[in-house]
């Protein structure tokens, strides 16, 4: 392989691993903070209306946290995986409080 070849590869890898910390940082660091923003409004102690305030409120947080994760992971993939881990346990959490205490 040329040198050439060798820059191209190492761009087009670049630019990929770019696009996934940008697919991790917005449409997936939303999902995440959604999530986590209902599982906390279900299980916060209090009037629901103040832990439904309160839950989108830390949401705010956990958006800005999962894009600032995104671009401080070691790599693109574990952006992306890590950010569907934390999602994937805070719909579990939700479906398991729905699960448990029904619909509210």
């Amino acid at each position: 392989m040329s040198a050439s070849g060798r820059v191209r590869d190492v761009l087009w890898r670049r630019v990929g691993d770019n696009a996934l910390r940008l697919i991790a940082a917005l449409p997936v660091g939303y999902a995440v903070a959604s999530l986590w923003s209902m599982a906390l409004a279900r299980i916060l102690p209090g009037d629901p209306v103040q832990a439904t305030v309160a839950a989108a409120l830390i949401a705010l947080v956990l958006c800005a946290l999962a894009a600032m994760w995104a671009y401080a992971a070691r790599s693109g993939w574990r952006a992306l995986w890590t950010l569907v881990l934390a999602g994937t346990v805070a719909g579990g959490i939700c479906w398991g409080s729905v699960a448990i205490w029904g619909r509210l």
